[in-house]
């Protein structure tokens, strides 16, 4: 099959036997050319069996290249280049590490103002003889919306290898800003023509004189050609955790969760718009000032689930609590034989605005998302959860069957009658649902021991087979998959629940976004590792963020004993440590009213209410949209037991940003695991000591078999190595 490209790239392979030879060396088993093509400047990639790809440095926009000039720096060259247009400054470097891997920064200085109606894609295939459209390749993964600018193929025609790549998409914010233009969408392309496509402005002139970084990409070379699903996403976790190890990140923010918590259960306490309601019993809404829509199952244990949690953390009682298992029951039918999505009191008033807000009408993983909540309250020792939870298994069980496994989209609860089958035609249904139903096929086995739920669960995985990637359809839906898959490994020893629990993780991953968007609104707010609640979704969303956030530290509990992929542990513990600094800035409080929406599509937004917005969106567009989510409320409640541990002797808080376990508490000491990589960093605080005590505060962490102490940035903040043991020692008092 030949196939279609554009000009740019039609000539390229012409071109670069016909120009200027600038550079050429070795790269492990790689060979480099650099190469000036009048219009472009090339570096050329050829794999050991002679075959090429070619990276597109700089492009002379309808210009010629006439001055450039090559320097070899410490650990690469320094490329600069000009045109009639501007001058162009090219860092090509190679960065240390087990892989081929290499890096290009380029940045351009405009010699008037300009506007840049279009930009080619920057990597292009090539074969040691031939046209570029007779090569054939696979796209893996590529950038989506706004998620990380990441792009994962493979040259299958000829059979070469694969690449991994990247661009720190950070660093172009500069750009975006002057230019009013964004980096959503911008890596990926149809092969042969893949890459990035440098966002162009049509409209705002870039100024004159500023020079800008207008491409900063990180490329990982492999001769390994993934084929199944799993070593798909094995090989793309452990390119990402290899670059991740490069890119430039952020200073995480530290906040105050314990105060955070406080003013939100104050405000979920006394603001109306938070409750309505139901024959004398008071429900969530879902969203602030939501009055119309009925009271839904899901909603009431989004924050029952982690207000509990905090509770036995904080040895502390409340009675939003009390009011949120009280109203559960109403939420069982009898005649089906399950919990329901509505409030049977409330159906009548059910609008059918939607296809799931009708009588009877169940989107999938709404069934099993509150039965996996109320079997967490149940094993917590919450008869009331435990008995909805059992009663409504079995019909959970009957329609698991009935779909064969795979699950629609909606379907009547009464009849089983699908509503939708398919997320968009072709699609199929909701993919990740097996993985949710096996979850609560699990829990149910650890409630009664029955082993039959565990039969449940892996008949369930088998319509997973074969999915890789596409195995994501909710994040926090999958995250928790991962999870379960993993307990399944440790019970079983079967291999494919381990490479089922890496193939969830690669989805998460896949759509997070590993940038900082520092343009438009988002500069007044970190958002780097984000992630997206759905593969197409165009914003981030807090209620899907805070669940991933428990369901990687779960994975990590669940790993202990296990040799998982040391890219995970990257991953994962730097996932927790952003999520930490980042999450605080769903709330409206800590955002400035000028990007907050006006016209909000349910309920109504209060700045000044400590409940998270829903929606953050890309940094030209305003966020908050959608609507203030009530059942996103328990965000600092699933934080605080998971990233702060008390010293009762102390009467203090320890903050500590990584995933921290196995904690050990003597007289005058305490000893704990940090997660992560020791390649990178964590954040300590002790939180509220009095400054007459921290001089007696010693902190070591263990290096090999010996401890050595730490100094602080401040009296009461340390950092720390990931992978290792920590002490904290205290002089008596």
């Amino acid at each position: 099959m030949i196939n279609p490209v554009t000009p740019w790239t039609a000539t390229v392979h012409d071109d670069l036997e016909k120009g200027e030879l600038l550079f050429d060396a070795p790269l492990q088993r790689y060979k480099f050319q650099l190469f000036n093509t009048i219009d472009s400047i090339w570096l050329t990639a050829a794999w050991p069996n002679s075959a090429r790809i070619a990276f597109r440095l700089a492009f002379g926009m309808n210009s010629n290249f006439e001055k450039t000039a090559v320097t070899e720096i410490t650990g690469g060259l320094l490329i600069t280049a000009s045109t009639r247009l501007g001058d162009y400054r090219i860092h090509l470097s190679y960065p240390q590490g087990p892989s081929a891997v290499f890096r290009y920064t380029v940045s351009f200085r405009g010699a008037f103002q300009m506007l840049i109606p279009f930009w080619p894609r920057d990597i292009v295939p090539l074969t040691k003889e031939g046209k570029v459209e007779n090569t054939s390749g696979i796209v893996h993964a590529h950038q989506v919306g706004a998620r990380s600018g990441q792009l994962f193929a493979s040259m299958t025609k000829p059979k070469n290898g694969s690449l991994f790549y990247f661009q720190n998409l950070t660093a172009m914010s500069d750009y975006c800003d002057a230019s009013e233009t964004s980096l959503a969408e911008t890596v990926g392309g149809q092969w042969p023509e893949i890459g990035f496509q440098f966002p162009v402005n049509r409209e705002k002139p870039l100024p004159a004189g500023k020079e800008y970084v207008i491409s900063d990409a990180f490329v990982i070379l492999d001769e390994r050609i993934p084929e199944r699903d799993c070593q798909v996403a094995e090989q793309f976790l452990d390119c990402l955790a290899a670059v991740y190890l490069l890119i430039p990140k952020p200073e995480p923010v530290f906040h105050d969760w314990n105060a955070i918590a406080g003013k939100v259960l104050h405000d979920l306490e006394t603001n109306k718009g938070c409750w309505t309601q139901v024959e004398g019993t008071p429900y969530l809404n879902a969203y602030v000032g939501d009055y119309r829509t009925p009271a839904e199952i899901m909603v009431q244990l989004a924050v029952l689930m982690p207000l509990q949690e905090y509770l036995a953390w904080s040895g502390n009682k409340h009675p939003i609590s009390d009011d949120l298992a009280s109203g559960l029951k109403a939420f069982y039918d009898e005649n089906i034989g399950s919990i329901v999505r509505w409030h049977p009191a409330q159906e009548d008033d059910l609008d059918r605005s939607e296809e799931q807000k009708r009588e009877m009408v169940m989107d999938s993983w709404y069934l099993h998302h509150p039965l996996l909540n109320l079997a967490r309250l149940a094993l917590g020792g919450n008869k009331i959860a435990e008995k909805l939870f059992l009663d409504s298994i079995g019909y959970a069980i009957k329609v698991a069957r009935h779909f064969n496994y795979e699950w629609p989209v909606f379907y009547k609860m009464t009849t089983l009658e699908v509503i939708k089958a398919e997320t968009a035609p072709g699609k199929g249904g909701e993919k990740d649902v097996p993985g949710s139903y096996a979850h609560i096929m699990l829990m149910a086995w650890k409630l009664t021991g029955e082993k039959r739920f565990m039969k449940e669960a892996m008949n369930a995985i088998k319509s997973l087979d074969g999915l890789g990637f596409d195995i994501f359809y909710q994040a926090n839906n999958t995250a928790f998959a991962a999870g379960a898959f993993l307990e399944l490994f440790k019970e079983t020893g079967e291999s494919r629940y381990l490479e089922l629990s890496y193939c969830c993780l690669a989805g998460i991953f896949k759509n997070c976004q590993i940038w900082d968007c520092n343009y438009g609104h988002a500069k007044n707010f970190p958002n780097f590792f984000a992630v997206f609640p759905l593969k197409d979704a165009p914003y981030t969303a807090a209620y899907e963020e805070m669940e991933v956030h428990a369901a990687l530290h779960h994975y990590l509990e669940a790993a202990k004993g296990i040799e998982i992929r040391p890219s995970l542990r990257i991953l994962v513990a730097e996932f927790i440590k952003y999520a930490a600094s980042r999450l605080a800035y769903y709330y409206p409080a800590l955002l400035p009213e000028e990007m907050i929406a006006e016209e909000i599509k349910t309920g109504e937004v209060q700045k000044d209410l400590w409940i998270p917005l829903e929606d953050i969106h890309d940094g030209w567009e305003k966020s908050g949209e959608v609507g203030q989510e009530v059942y996103g409320a328990g965000l600092p409640f699933g934080i605080l037991p998971r990233q702060y541990f008390r010293i009762e002797r102390l009467d203090a808080l320890v903050f500590v940003d990584y995933p921290a376990s196995s904690f050990r508490f003597g007289k005058n000491s305490v000893t704990f695991h940090l997660e992560g990589s020791p390649r990178l960093k964590a954040k300590m605080i002790l939180v509220g000591l009095p400054k007459a005590v921290l001089p007696k505060i010693k902190v070591e962490q263990k290096d090999r078999s010996a401890y050595r102490q730490l100094k602080g940035a401040s009296s009461n903040i340390f950092e720390l190595s990931g992978r290792a043991r920590v002490r904290i020692k205290w002089a008596a008092f």
